[in-house]
């Protein structure tokens, strides 16, 4: 089985994938908003030609806009029309905004236990984990 691996950084976030003959894993990390949410419409685009499934893992995204669920629908819709089987790992940021925007729960989502294709998987920044604590500022 081989592995093809690509990175790219776009403002406040960094997409990988990680493409198997199984299929493409697509890692966002960092922030999705108006400033990169099509960026990642394009880059699951290029990177999903040709899979039989794709995971996006979205894990490590720290924040979602409005704009970042549009591109979550856009990648639906681009998926359903290339008949491409495809499914989202949630951060709790992510989990939050589909609470909202997508409580019939339209998008697809799975977990990593119920992932095969993340079990080996190799992200941009390695096996880098989240902090356990955020610092914020007490409010006034």
């Amino acid at each position: 089985m081989s592995v093809t691996q690509s990175w790219q950084r776009c403002r406040t976030a960094q997409f990988s994938a990680s493409r198997t003959d199984a299929g493409t894993v697509i890692t966002v990390d960092g922030e999705l908003d108006a400033a990169n949410s099509d960026q990642l419409v394009v880059y699951v685009e290029r990177n999903a030609r040709r899979a039989m499934r794709l995971v996006l893992d979205l894990r490590r995204l720290e924040f979602i806009g409005t704009a970042g669920f549009s591109a979550l629908h856009r990648i639906n819709v681009v998926c359903s029309a290339a008949q491409l089987n495809w499914a989202m790992v949630p951060s709790a940021a992510v989990e939050r905004l589909l609470r909202v925007c997508a409580p019939d729960g339209i998008l697809p989502v799975t977990t990593p236990s119920d992932e095969p294709l993340l079990k080996g998987a190799v992200t941009a920044g390695g096996s880098r984990t989240r902090p356990l604590l955020q610092l914020v500022t007490e409010p006034r």
